[in-house]
């Protein structure tokens, strides 16, 4: 009977002659609890509960029945069984279309089945940007998990984003008249309310999603300890203060995600249209929000075929208003985590939108920020926080492409353009004044320049200088152009007198060196010194020729001609060295286009020009193409001679410039394949093995290169062991250093370990 298991609680009690007290400590139920269910507080108790007062009580079967029954009878009844008023605690409409995160799903219906060793309920946090679906996500998988939850799903939106989310109060008081309890039960004090929900969860088998979440402060009391519930919470932060969770993260979807969301509900796709589906999908940046939006307004425009989509959508600056159906759009879910923020953590939202790449370090945005770099991290990791930003780890960030957008946009809305012009001018000279400093590292050596140290970035050593100018070299390239469209012709200028020896390192980013010189060679044009314009119209011809040797004979004989105008100027103007330069330069295109006779009258001239002015770095580029045409001409031991002759020169030297260390390193690769190709592979050896340990004239390339020169070497002896351990090094140092472009020995290198590996040793 409802209402008589307080009462009989306490016969039983008495009949047994205990205090409230001494069944407590027999049972192991609080004594608050006992006498709540003794003054009919709690109506009724969980089963568990009612066992452990019975066996504390000794009580018989008739007896314990009875006790169970009165138990039954005033306990709350589940959330099958609660009036319709009651609706706002129901799962919302789940999706009839939903597509993707299988493994998740997976996991999270893996954990809801599963029963905990410790005994408590598992806790999911569902965590990622706007317009993810999270909540589509959660939804799903407690449709997965209906039959698993037999008394209950339960959905409450904390509203998280809001101006005033849900108060951890008000949520647990609707929680507690979902499950059952009777208002007039529910306690005041927000702990105990959190007692009571724990209580309850304890004996019921229930999942909670707990929608929208702001914080942790508002999400913990609303979590249960003991039971075999359970609780997905959705945020668009990853709540990390939470202790014992699984968090999962959710990103966008894949290009197949994508186009079978928008296959499913634009109600299909033309085969034509797999292309113009994929340009949808990315424009959308596999947003799920984005994608549906897009989706259903295809499908409401009969008229619309997908390609017309993606064109309406390529439009940037309406992009986002395009991606909006209804009340429902995308731009409007950022705006809700954008007003979360500090007013701080606002305008380094807004100005990260000038980072000029996709991705960037903490130190561009301190500079966008006018902050110091801890500063400019605790920014970051609030837009993390809330989704407005991607951690690519290692001191890297990007937007989304939508959320750059929308970052874009409330740049443009909210600061005026003198401010926006300011932020993005102080990041450019930053950009190139840090370039510059790194780049002089190479010429001058490690230890020989004062330290570089803003507070943001430390260059000490060419190795720091080159770490810093490989990461950072999409934003200071862009820092450059940015400079040069501002016109600041010296600062341009600096930069790429700064950059030579780096360049010449880095070959394979020859593309790139194209533009830098271009860009630099046009600033010192307007300089007044017209010896320094000589200067990069040579760097300029040197980036043209290593990009044009790769396309064809013409491109190559177009350098040519660019190098012999700066020749011309150069002696027009008396300036011998950069004579010498340009001869050379046109002499790498004449050996280029096998022209050797050619090739080798430049570099002597050039050799000799360089001699007349003393003017060492090209003299040692000059004379190692002397030898270098000469082996091409089939004249190999006069190049091997020469190749000898330049290293004693170089050796005899007290100390090493930068151009001599290049230069004997150069002369070693050269000096040994010349030697190989003569099959005098002991004296290739006996060049090579000396130079590996010797770190003033090693790069990764070098170091690769003189690791294939070993096990050509050693294969021509025929000493397989060595030739494999050397081929191994050098693909292992080609890797580190070579990237995405990959010199033609590397596949010769490749088939010659293969062949080795099943070739009997």
């Amino acid at each position: 009977m409802a209402g008589s298991f307080g009462p009989l609680l306490r016969s039983l009690r008495q009949s047994a002659r205990l205090t409230i007290e001494e069944l407590s400590h027999a049972s192991g139920v609080s004594v608050r609890a006992i006498g709540d269910m003794e003054r009919g507080v709690s109506r009724g108790s969980q089963r568990r509960t009612v066992q452990a007062l019975a066996e504390a009580l000794e009580l018989d079967d008739g007896r314990r029945d009875e006790l169970a029954d009165a138990a039954r009878a005033g306990r709350p009844r589940t959330a099958g069984e609660l009036p319709e008023r009651s609706g706002w605690y129901e799962l919302p409409r789940g999706l009839s279309d939903f597509v993707g995160r299988a493994p998740e799903l997976e996991l999270l219906c893996e954990r809801g089945r599963a029963t905990s060793a410790d005994g408590l309920a598992p806790i999911a946090v569902v965590h990622g940007a706007a317009g993810l679906g999270k909540t589509a996500f959660a939804v799903r998988v407690a449709e997965l998990l209906r039959d698993t939850f037999p008394d209950g799903q339960l959905y409450v939106d904390l509203r998280g984003v809001d101006p005033e989310p849900m108060a951890a109060a008000e949520a647990l008081h609707r929680l507690l008249r979902a499950l059952g309890l009777d208002p007039r039960t529910i306690a005041e004090d927000e702990q105990e309310r959190a007692g009571q929900l724990r209580a309850v969860m304890a004996e019921r088998r229930c999942l909670l999603v707990l929608d929208n979440a702001a914080d942790e402060a508002q999400v913990r009391p609303l979590l249960p300890a003991q039971g075999a519930g359970m609780v997905i919470v959705t945020s668009r932060r990853a709540l990390g203060g939470l202790e014992g969770v699984t968090r999962i993260p959710l990103a966008p979807f894949s290009q197949d995600e994508s186009a079978q969301l928008l296959r499913a509900i634009s109600e299909g796709t033309a085969d034509s249209e797999v292309e113009e589906t994929g340009r949808v999908s990315r424009l959308c940046g596999h947003l799920p929000l984005a994608l549906r939006i897009a989706g259903t307004r295809l499908a409401s425009r009969p008229g619309w075929t997908m390609g017309h989509l993606a064109d309406r959508l390529s439009d940037e600056d309406r992009r986002l208003a395009n991606l909006t159906a209804g009340d429902v759009g995308v731009e409007a879910a950022f705006a809700l985590s954008y007003l979360a923020l500090s007013s701080q953590a606002k305008e380094a939202f807004r100005r990260l939108a000038l980072a000029p790449t996709v991705d960037f370090g903490a130190a561009v945005a301190a500079v966008l920020i006018e902050a110091d770099l801890y500063d400019a991290e605790d920014q970051l990791d609030k837009l993390v926080e809330l989704g407005l930003l991607q951690h690519e780890g290692a001191d890297r960030y990007r937007f989304h492409d939508l959320i750059r957008l929308y970052a874009s946009r409330r740049l443009q809305e909210e600061e005026p353009a003198p401010a926006r012009a300011a932020a993005q001018g102080r990041m450019a000279d930053w950009l190139v004044g840090t370039a510059t400093a790194a780049g002089r590292l190479f010429e001058a050596g490690d230890g020989e320049l004062p330290p570089h140290d803003d507070g943001l970035v430390r260059l000490t050593t060419s190795d720091e200088a080159r770490a810093w100018l490989q990461v950072e070299s999409d934003a200071w390239l862009a820092g450059l152009r940015l400079a040069a469209a501002a016109g600041r012709d010296q600062q341009v200028a600096n930069l790429g007198e700064a950059m030579r020896w780096f360049a010449a390192e880095v070959q394979y980013r020859s593309d790139d060196w194209l533009e830098m010189f271009g860009l630099t060679r046009a600033a010192a044009a307007r300089l007044p010194d017209r010896r320094k314009a000589l200067w990069h119209m040579n760097r300029h011809v040197w980036a043209f020729l290593s990009v044009r040797s790769l396309q064809g004979e013409a491109a190559v004989k177009e350098a040519v001609e660019r190098a012999m105008e700066v020749y011309r100027l150069a002696d027009d103007l008396g300036a011998t060295t950069e004579q010498a330069d340009a001869i050379c330069n046109a002499a790498e295109g004449w050996r280029a286009l096998g022209a050797a006779d050619q090739s080798l009258r430049a570099y002597s001239e050039g050799r000799e020009l360089a001699r007349e002015a003393s003017y060492h770095d090209t003299y040692y580029w000059a004379t190692n193409g002397v030898a270098l045409a000469l082996a091409q001409a089939g004249r190999r031991d006069e190049a091997i001679e020469i190749y000898r002759s330049l290293l004693r020169d170089i050796d005899r030297r007290s100390t090493l410039t930068i151009a001599a260390r290049y230069s004997r390193a150069s002369t070693l690769v050269h000096l040994s394949g010349a030697l190989i190709l003569e099959e005098r592979f002991r004296e290739a050896i006996d060049v090579v093995e000396p130079a590996l340990g010797e770190t003033t004239t090693q790069s990764n390339e070098v170091t690769s290169m003189l690791h294939w020169r070993l096990s050509r070497a050693y294969a021509g002896l025929g000493e397989d062991d060595e030739a494999r351990k050397h081929l191994t090094r050098t693909l292992e140092t080609a890797e580190t250093y070579y990237g995405p472009w990959q010199p033609k020995y590397l596949d010769t290198a490749r088939a010659m370990l293969a062949a080795l590996e099943v070739r009997p040793a």
